[in-house]
């Protein structure tokens, strides 16, 4: 545990960043993120959750997180005008309860997908059997901030945001699963970001990667 704790992340050298000036730049901003909606081609994926016998939330949940461990830029984050590189991700995802409430969960990331599947599984049941919106304490920011929104086939969205609030956490969103006459799955993602740290390229680089493990 204290490892998890002491070498978890590391200083970022800015000086000899290649993005030190567009850093400075973006983190100045009152509204620092920019976001992209494009859409994803799930066909696949839900196949193969179907054939483990798993959840497919749970499954695009794995699959965005490893996407994102995977991508240097996704483990950015900023700590008092300073950039740490994290080793590991993790999410915290919005779930939903039978009163249409929800709750911010905090699902520890693993590559495997049994032991992730799990983790997230006992993280939902907590969540559905707590009330209110914080539930637990989240002591570290290296989260992607997750939600899903299966009711809507959305072609933008924006979050709710606290300009004086420091954040830098990605902030990522899946809208309703659309079927066409061929079969074809796909679902609006919403992918939203610290200029700061990352630009369009590596949004693009994100959802490439992504498309190629829902595609497996």
């Amino acid at each position: 545990m204290k490892k998890y704790f002491t070498i978890m992340k590391t200083l970022l050298n800015l000086e000899n960043w290649n993005r030190k000036e567009h850093f400075l730049f973006f983190k100045q901003m009152e509204e620092p993120f920019f976001g992209i909606t494009t859409s994803i081609d799930c066909t696949k994926g839900y196949e193969t959750s179907k054939q483990l016998g798993t959840s497919f939330f749970v499954y695009y949940l794995h699959k965005t997180i490893v996407a994102v461990n995977a991508m240097e830029s996704f483990r950015y984050r900023i700590l008092e005008d300073a950039i740490y590189i994290y080793e590991t991700i993790d999410v915290s995802a919005t779930i939903l309860r039978a009163d249409q409430t929800f709750g911010f969960s905090l699902i520890k990331y693993s590559p495997d997908f049994e032991v992730f599947a799990a983790n997230a599984l006992h993280e939902i049941e907590r969540i559905q059997n707590t009330t209110g919106l914080f539930t637990r304490e989240f002591p570290l920011d290296n989260l992607i901030h997750f939600s899903a929104i299966p009711w809507v086939n959305f072609t933008s969205l924006s979050h709710a945001r606290s300009y004086t609030f420091p954040d830098s956490c990605p902030k990522i969103s899946f809208g309703k699963m659309m079927i066409d006459k061929e079969g074809k799955r796909t679902m609006s993602i919403s992918i939203h970001v610290h200029h700061g740290l990352m630009d369009g390229y590596q949004v693009g680089q994100f959802v490439d990667y992504f498309q190629e493990l829902m595609n497996g």
